[in-house]
């Protein structure tokens, strides 16, 4: 039985914890050009008025990082230090978000417009 990818664990994120359905891009991408569609698909939404770019994460932004030269890995923060996410074939985890590891592949941290506000910043 497989899991999901980064982007299927916020979507599975979104609509439990927040009733919020994000779109599916693909059931599986496995060939370089399917990520480099996926990654294109990510980059737009820098500028997508469904998501604000924002310095100051709260629990439940997703913050985008790139892998490789392309941004197409979300993690979903937790708090100021940690995000859950997931990579490749390993299980879902809750990682250090400021690690040297995932702060030098750090693009943004992005908020959805539909996403309740939060007292405070993390």
């Amino acid at each position: 039985m497989r899991g999901c990818d980064c982007w299927g664990l916020a979507r599975l994120v979104y609509l439990q914890e927040l009733g919020i359905r994000l779109p599916a891009y693909t059931e599986t991408y496995s060939s370089a050009e399917e990520t480099a569609e996926v990654a294109a698909l990510l980059e737009r939404r820098h500028h997508h008025p469904t998501w604000a770019p924002v310095e100051q994460s709260q629990p439940f932004d997703l913050i985008l990082y790139r892998h490789g030269r392309l941004s197409t890995h979300v993690g979903i923060v937790i708090n100021r230090h940690r995000m859950l996410h997931v990579q490749g074939d390993d299980q879902s985890k809750i990682e250090d978000r400021n690690s040297n590891r995932w702060a030098a592949r750090f693009i943004g941290a992005y908020r959805h417009v539909e996403m309740p506000l939060k007292g405070g910043s993390t």
